[in-house]
């Protein structure tokens, strides 16, 4: 009788480590997707914050390059409007901005 008891016990060991065995192959399995799930969550969650980052960029790109445009329109319609204030003095004043020019580029 002894011999059937630690049969039986030896059985039920064995049935329950193979039912632990699945068990441990489901959890991990489980984990594996939650894992992939949590991977692909972060993935989209880092491309939309990239796109929101790239937007606000070329955004603060494009009111830089307005405002670029705003002055340097404003500093031709100033160097304009000086040259037809005074038309000789800026004609002199280019002829020896040229004259020192090529003396430079002499060198």
């Amino acid at each position: 009788m002894e011999a059937k008891s630690g049969q039986s016990e030896y059985e039920q060991v064995r049935e329950d480590l193979k039912r632990l065995q699945e068990d441990v192959a489901k959890l991990t399995k489980s984990i594996a997707e939650g894992q992939r799930n949590n991977i692909s969550h972060l993935r989209d969650e880092i491309r939309r914050e990239s796109l929101e980052a790239f937007d606000q960029v070329r955004q603060r790109g494009d009111e830089a390059l307005d405002r670029a445009r705003e002055a340097s329109s404003r500093a031709v319609e100033n160097v304009e409007h000086k040259i037809e204030e005074r038309p000789f003095l800026s004609i002199v004043l280019m002829f020896l901005a040229g004259l020192l020019v090529g003396r430079l580029l002499d060198r």
